[in-house]
């Protein structure tokens, strides 16, 4: 790392300075706004305006790529008793602002802001106004530091479309900053190589900038996406959404990795720092080399890229009724789900669905009564489809707070799709697989008595329990070939109960393999299960084994979970493995890696995200956390600081289990 990009990386991510900097905003806006009766409208531009001109410029010397937050927190446009009469009316989803979109930036940073205004609503003529005065500011500063590099930058953008490579990377960060401001969150980066690439080759071609020095403002663009991190996240420290997409193909099956590509991985690779979230669309042509240099940062612990196949996303997709155009654009929201840039209004994760609930529910309600395991998979499938039922009929009218901003980067809301999370399908497959070997195949096991070791957490049978978890076939082991079996007429099931639905928006249901953060969260919901998880004990994470399954190696792992058709559960939720950090010691090991991962994306799974996790360092730094401040982990769909996670999180990245090549 160059001593100038030294210096900005100390500044905010070691020492933090910045951070001091920051004030609280002490306005009530909810309290004033809701006295004078203002419209939702009304009340996002107008705090948009007022908390915009609170913010202060700074500059560092060395940075080249400005706009910082000063304003540590901007509050609600809404009183609690608003928000209770909105939601006795409305479905709201998460916090109701406007989430996991990936927006129009390439039109915009195209364009300018001055070829939009005509078509504007007043609102965003006046938010557009509201950045374009920061921006004047931060071009006053810069002027004052006689730093005329950031005055010309200012003096095109954001009024005019960007020219340059420098014009387009800052246009991009005044885009990102103001959404942020606006209240929308989980706001990602989309094909960030394709629609930055002109900008780059024409600097390059035109001899402004070496690969080198290309390069290094690449990384200052990096840094900027960790200067306000901290103050966007869901969940947990890091679930910011910042997902930036790399290489696929395009419309016409062209290969779209390019030179650009190859720089956003290696400056991923020399700041080591958890955002942006770098994924990377493959197929089964992508060189080998490619997923190698993808291979190199999984060494470094960050938990991405991730990788979804476009062999399997694109056709998916366009069955779901994408067009072909738009599948070939597809971009991964904030954790994993598939959506469109520029057109896509999708809910990727309006609900979730508890698989190993819905087996317990009918092995208690039907299984003694079926004849066979046929007749009991019936009542599995009733089960799924009545909680799709009842997940689908609590979301009706849904309403968002306003976001003309966001808006303006918006062509078109083409897709209104609604996804649904498929949480725990190891677990349930696995428990399916057991009551067909024993209950139903060997009739070794009744109804009852497993029922009744469930109930008392197999303190009654110590015997059973050890059966259960270690004896019996698993998804992701050797001789598991019954329990993939399971996941493909579970998975299918899951998919027919979402199919020809419409949603109250118009669009479709998609069925998905992720988790989020219900991989805790069902796992509270219940008791022992029939594939011997005690209660208490979490379910894998997104699409995975079973965290006491004792399995010998990811190549067995990767045929289990890519026997489903993965067209048809195509909300997203990759297969995740963790790899022991030891095995990269190994000189053989990225390139045993990269093979290892084509033969997934060959095998035709559809998403992939590796992690190389080092259980006793993160232990370590449970204990004493100021040594590890910089320990990246990878949680579900997104990477964080270790020791910023609550202690639930990291007890389960630890119990993961760990692979070698």
């Amino acid at each position: 790392m160059k001593e100038p990009l030294k210096q900005l990386y100390n500044y905010y991510i070691i020492d933090r300075t910045h951070r001091s900097l920051r004030f609280a905003c002490n306005i009530d806006f909810s309290a004033e706004f809701s006295a004078q009766k203002l419209s939702p409208e009304e009340r996002m531009c107008r705090r948009f305006e007022r908390v915009t001109a609170l913010e202060i410029p700074r500059i560092l010397p060395e940075e080249k790529i400005v706009l910082t937050r000063s304003v540590s927190n901007v509050g609600d446009i809404f009183t609690k008793e608003e928000w209770d009469e909105i939601r006795a009316a409305h479905y709201i989803h998460e916090s109701g602002y406007v989430s996991n979109l990936s927006p129009d930036y390439e039109g915009m940073i195209r364009d300018g802001f001055e070829a939009r205004y005509e078509d504007a609503t007043p609102y965003q003529r006046r938010m557009m106004d509201a950045i374009t005065n920061l921006c004047d500011r931060y071009s006053a500063e810069a002027k004052n530091m006689g730093r005329e590099d950031i005055v010309r930058v200012f003096d095109r953008i954001p009024r005019k479309g960007a020219t340059n490579f420098r014009e387009a990377l800052q246009f991009f960060r005044v885009l990102h900053f103001s959404l942020w401001l606006e209240g929308d969150y989980h706001n990602t980066v989309g094909r960030f190589d394709q629609y930055i690439y002109p900008y780059y080759k024409k600097d390059r071609d035109a001899g402004v900038y070496t690969k080198e020095e290309a390069f290094d403002l690449l990384c200052d663009f990096f840094l900027s996406f960790n200067k306000d991190s901290d103050m966007y996240f869901g969940q947990q420290q890091g679930d910011n959404g910042q997902s930036m997409v790399l290489g696929g193909i395009d419309e016409n099956g062209n290969d779209c990795y390019n030179e650009l590509s190859e720089l956003c991985l290696k400056a991923s690779g020399e700041l080591c720092l958890i955002d942006p979230k770098i994924n990377l669309r493959v197929n089964k042509n992508t060189p080998l080399e490619i997923f190698e240099e993808g291979s190199r940062l999984t060494k470094l612990g960050l938990g991405f890229p991730q990788y979804s196949n476009d062999d399997v996303v694109i056709p998916g997709l366009e069955k779901m009724g994408y067009s072909h155009a738009d599948a070939a654009n597809y971009v991964v929201a904030a954790c994993w789900e598939f959506i469109i840039p520029g057109v896509g209004d999708d809910i990727a994760n309006v609900g979730a669905l508890n698989l190993p609930l819905m087996v317990d529910r009918a092995i208690r309600s039907h299984a003694a009564a079926s004849s066979d395991f046929d007749a009991f998979f019936e009542t599995v499938k009733s089960e799924i489809v009545s909680e799709c039922d009842r997940i689908a009929e609590k979301i009706h009218d849904v309403w968002f707070v306003p976001s003309p901003f966001m808006d303006l980067l918006r062509k078109d809301r083409k897709y209104r799709n609604f996804g649904v999370h498929g949480c725990g399908v190891s677990s349930a497959s696995d428990a399916l697989a057991a009551v067909k070997k024993y209950v139903f195949d060997e009739k070794t096991l009744t109804v009852d008595h497993l029922i009744e070791s469930m109930d008392k957490n197999f303190k009654n049978d110590p015997a059973l329990l050890h059966q259960l978890r270690y004896e019996t076939p698993k998804m992701g082991c050797e001789g598991g070939e019954l329990a993939a079996e399971m996941s493909v007429k579970l998975l299918g099931a899951f998919s027919d109960a979402l199919k020809g639905r419409t949603n109250c928006l118009g669009g479709i249901w998609r069925a998905g393999t992720g988790t989020a953060m219900f991989y805790l969260w069902h796992a509270a919901e219940l008791g022992a299960t029939a594939d011997g998880r005690l209660k208490g004990e979490p379910l894998g994470t997104n699409f995975s084994p079973v965290l006491f399954a004792k399995t010998e190696g990811p190549v067995t792992v990767i045929d289990h979970f890519s026997a489903a058709d993965m067209e048809r559960t195509l909300n997203g939720g990759p297969l995740t493995l963790e790899f022991a950090s030891g095995i990269f010691k190994e000189d053989d090991s990225i390139r045993k890696l990269a093979m290892l991962i084509k033969y997934f994306i060959e095998r035709r799974g559809h998403q992939l995200q590796l992690n190389a996790v080092n259980p006793e360092k993160m232990k370590d730094a449970q204990k004493d956390p100021d040594r590890y401040r910089q320990l990246v982990v990878r949680i579900w769909g997104w990477s964080a600081y270790f020791v910023e996670l609550d202690k639930p999180f990291q007890d389960h990245v630890i119990a993961r289990q760990e692979y070698t090549l």
